[in-house]
Parts: structure tokens; sequence; C-alpha cells
């Protein structure tokens, strides 16, 4: 689920350590003996879905190498108390990547935790959540991954992999039949925003076999869907929270999109405590 040899995984954590680091930890160099040795243990201080953990090996290694045992993997419901991973080597080692190792544990389980929320909130229902754009810079590849540890399912990942035409599309393309004509020689998804029930039967008409609604009330989206029975997917979206999320399930949509699960996901409580090795 986590794929720590992405190229823009390993990239993030570079940076974040470069950045935290910098020329040296030197508080750790004027403070720990070089060749002292510890251990320590990750810990759950709250009920959380976690991810991100198959990236402690890796910000070890960058930072030089240690002994790590993970004890549990991205998409676990964790409970507090529990112990996630366990680190031994240097002790500067340990202590200069700690920061990073839980600035990442913390913010993308926090998406996780997120996702799985909004995930549960529309079970028994055939919608299934979809993740946005409206990520972190610098970091999507990973809030995706969270996000799909989490139980929502990956939208686009960029401009590059779907067409999604939106509203501003269809008003530079000159409406909604020639917009979706442009789009025709794409070979993979194309979507496309409606707004009014005129743009709707447009689209259809035009051949639209995926439909953004937005902004509509729950019994609005109901009566859409209703109209447009089955005639192309549907996906709703447009400040769905978790409190009105059930009700938009059950509209009956494929898909619902919502950029809280990143864009305002909370950083969960997760400790580092290093303990010494006996001598």
């Amino acid at each position: 689920m986590f794929d720590v040899s992405h190229a823009e995984v390993r990239g993030a954590v570079e940076r974040a350590l470069a950045e935290d680091i910098g020329s040296g930890d030197i508080t750790s160099q004027l403070t720990v003996p070089e060749s002292l040795q510890a251990h320590g243990s990750f810990l759950a201080k709250q009920r959380l879905i976690l991810a991100g953990i198959e990236l402690l090996p890796l910000i070890y290694e960058i930072c030089g190498g240690a002994d790590v045992q993970l004890l549990k993997k991205s998409g676990d419901r964790i409970e507090p108390g529990d112990v996630l991973a366990r680190v031994s080597g240097r002790a500067r080692t340990l202590l200069e990547a700690e920061r990073v190792a839980l600035n990442f544990l913390q913010r993308l389980s926090g998406v996780a935790t997120l996702a799985r929320q909004y995930a549960d909130a529309v079970c028994g229902t055939k919608a299934r959540v979809l993740d946005t754009r409206k990520t972190t810079p610098g970091l999507r590849q990973l809030e995706k991954m969270a996000a799909a540890a989490g139980g929502a399912t990956n939208h686009r990942k960029g401009l590059f992999d779907a067409v999604l035409i939106k509203n501003n599309h269809i008003t530079a393309a000159g409406g909604v039949t020639q917009a979706l004509t442009r789009a025709r020689s794409f070979p993979g998804p194309v979507e496309i925003e409606v707004r009014t029930r005129a743009e709707l039967d447009e689209a259809l008409q035009a051949g639209a076999k995926h439909l953004l609604l937005d902004n509509l009330s729950p019994a609005e989206a109901a009566d859409w869907i209703l109209y447009i029975a089955g005639r192309a997917q549907v996906e709703l979206s447009g400040g769905i929270t978790l409190d009105t999320i059930r009700a938009y399930a059950e509209a009956g949509p494929d898909y619902i999109s919502c950029g809280a699960i990143t864009h305002s996901a909370t950083a969960v409580d997760i400790s580092f405590r290093l303990e010494l090795e006996e001598s």
C-alpha cells in the first residue's frame, strides 16, 4: 500500500530530512556521546488508522542506518498504547530522525483516520468515497497512499492522468458539447461537471458517461440521479461533511469526493520513547 520505492516518496523524505537536519543536529552532537547506543518505540496515544509506518526504514537508512522493526502496517486500526514500531542504533541517529519520522506518521495517519471515518459513514450504500487534489504541495503521493490506507478510493493523481471538465473548462471550450467532443481523443476516463438540467441533458446527449454534480442538496442529488437513471456514473461533491455524507450516499451516487480528507485532516497523537541500551 505504501510504495517506498516510489521516486516521489523518497524525494519527500529526503527533503524533509534536509529541511530539519540541515548541516547537522547540533544539540545531539554537543550533548550525546557519538558511540552511545539506544533503542526507541513509537507509541500510539489515541485511536487511529495507521499510515506511513513503512517510511521508517527509509528514514533511518537515509540518516545513516538503524535496525527497524515494524509491528503494525498501514491500514491497521490502532488503540491507545499500541507499540507501532521499534528501532535501535546510535542514539544520535535516533534523535536526529525522531521529528521527521513523527511528522510523517502523525500527518499521514491523520489523513487515514479521517478517510476511514468518511468510508465508514457510507457503509451499506453503493457510494465510494474519493479523495481529491486538495493535498499538501509536495506530499500528494504520500497523502493519497494514506487516504487509500483509510479506505478511500484514489481519484486522479493530477491533471495528467484523467480528464475532468469543470465549469471553467466548459466556458473556455464554448459549451458542454464542444468540451466533450474535444476530449474524445483521450484514451482514459473523461468526467464532466454539469450545473443545470440543460447542461445535464446536453452532456448525456453528447455521450457523457461520468458526471460530476456539485453543490446540490441531498434531496436535489437524489432527484437528479433518479433522472439520470443509470445513463452515466455520478459523482457528488461540494462541501460534503461527515455530518451530511450519509444523506448524500443514500441519494444513490456512485462516488462522493471529499477534499476534507486531505485538506482538513488533523495530525494524530503518536510519541517516540527513547531508552539507552544496557551496558
